[in-house]
């Protein structure tokens, strides 16, 4: 299995290119099969689980041209030629639940595997069910799969009872082609929400509120051809800010938006990290600064991401004085704090708490890559630890960010992915 060989760095320096967004793209791949039209969707970045979306849709009977190489993919969902997926490929990511909601709006029946993904806490799909239901979906669930199937679905008032993305996503697109008026409350509000939203309506949907907590969406009968460009991923750029940050370096950050990041810019600034919104993209400094630890509690959108929380965990390990994360999204999103203990990290943990004393010196380790962004957050770990830090389980990583390794080494970050197939070390290209 891959992993990444990192040595302790000078601070960072130069600029960084953001790429498309991982968890705005995908809900936009499974809206395609709405369409029996082509969609060009711009702004791809190159990711494994934009792989498994592509050969998902492939499977489904959709025709799918992949450009990659210039970040671009053009799907045409003409014919389904089956509602149900295999498991092989669902079971790899949680995203690919977001299908069955476009099945069962345009075929009238969808039966998925129980997805994949990263092992952070209980994910439910309850709440997407309970939309569908709402709907006049009859659901049928299985110890391995669930089935969902309509005659034709129906407008129908839906309250969450937790703002799920996921949820959100999926009723959304089932509501797009239904008979009648959907209005969903409750609704989360993240940027992936109304890129998606976005989308659907230049392909002739009728939604209004795609960002605020109440989301109409009004029954059309089709969908037609559109070309979309994907919002820059919010998360990677956070990941470079904090990556700026915790080896006291000075980045700029191109093609971000500074209102997507609000939280975490709110927060760098109160640790003393300088972040400057200009002309040019933002500009993160931390040369020279004096710092200080912060509090931090994760919350749904506008609320600081919990998928920052490790990757600015890593960063408070190397801040003088006492930090404090509440963790309140996913209930098993710690499980970095032992890697990150493996390399010298004072971090004490309860329940869904975790207490860091910062300031400690860090040194190399092999470790593990639990999930995506505890692989980024032990990454970021190794470039400021002495010696050499292994992070195995890379998979994870690569899962999230297009060309991790290249954008690190242009900012001058010493890291190297080696490969087991030849057993020596290359970049990624």
């Amino acid at each position: 299995m891959a992993k990444f060989i990192v040595k302790k760095s000078a601070p960072l320096s130069g600029e960084v290119e953001i790429s498309g967004s991982k968890n705005a793209v995908l809900p936009i791949m499974a809206a395609t099969i709405l369409c029996p039209e082509k969609c060009e969707i711009r702004d791809v970045p190159k990711l494994r689980d934009v792989d498994v979306m592509v050969q998902i849709l492939t499977i489904l009977g959709a025709s799918v041209k992949d450009e990659l190489k210039e970040n671009k993919l053009t799907v045409q969902a003409g014919t389904i030629a089956t509602t149900e997926p295999p498991y092989g490929l669902v079971s790899k990511m949680r995203a690919s639940f977001l299908i069955m909601g476009p099945l069962l709006s345009r075929c009238g029946r969808a039966r998925i595997p129980l997805p994949g993904g990263c092992a952070i806490g209980a994910r439910p799909i309850d709440l997407h069910l309970k939309g569908f239901a709402a709907m006049g979906a009859h659901i049928e669930e299985g110890s391995s799969f669930v089935e969902a199937s309509a005659d034709k679905l129906h407008g129908a008032n839906i309250y969450l009872d937790f703002p799920s993305v996921g949820a959100t996503e999926n009723i959304m697109m089932a509501a797009t082609l239904a008979e009648g008026t959907t209005i969903i409350e409750n609704a989360a509000e993240e940027p992936e929400i109304v890129d998606l939203a976005s989308f659907l309506n230049k392909m002739g949907a009728r939604i209004k509120g795609a960002g605020t907590d109440t989301i109409k969406i009004e029954g059309v009968e089709t969908l037609k051809a559109v070309t979309h460009h994907v919002i820059p991923d919010r998360i990677e750029t956070g990941t470079f800010m904090l990556a700026a940050a915790i080896t006291r370096g000075e980045v700029l950050i191109k093609n971000a938006l500074p209102d997507h990041v609000k939280p975490v810019i709110a927060k760098l600034r109160e640790c003393g990290v300088e972040v400057e919104d200009t002309l040019e993209g933002l500009r993160v400094t931390a040369a020279g600064k004096h710092l200080n630890a912060t509090d931090i509690k994760t919350m749904p959108y506008p609320g600081f991401p919990t998928d920052m929380q490790s990757i600015f965990m890593a960063f408070l390990t190397t801040v003088p004085g006492t930090s404090n994360i509440i963790e309140t999204v996913f209930e098993n999103r710690f499980m970095h704090v032992s890697e990150l203990s493996r390399m010298g990290a004072s971090i004490k943990t309860n329940d869904r708490s975790a207490v860091i004393t910062g300031g400690m010196p860090l040194h190399g380790a092999q470790v593990v890559s639990t999930d995506l962004r505890a692989g980024a957050a032990l990454v970021l770990a190794g470039l400021v630890a002495e010696g050499t830090t292994e992070v195995d389980e890379v998979y994870h990583i690569e899962r999230g960010y297009e060309r991790f390794v290249d954008k690190f080494t242009k900012l001058g970050a010493k890291i190297v992915k080696k490969s087991p197939d030849n057993n020596s070390y290359n970049k990624s290209k």
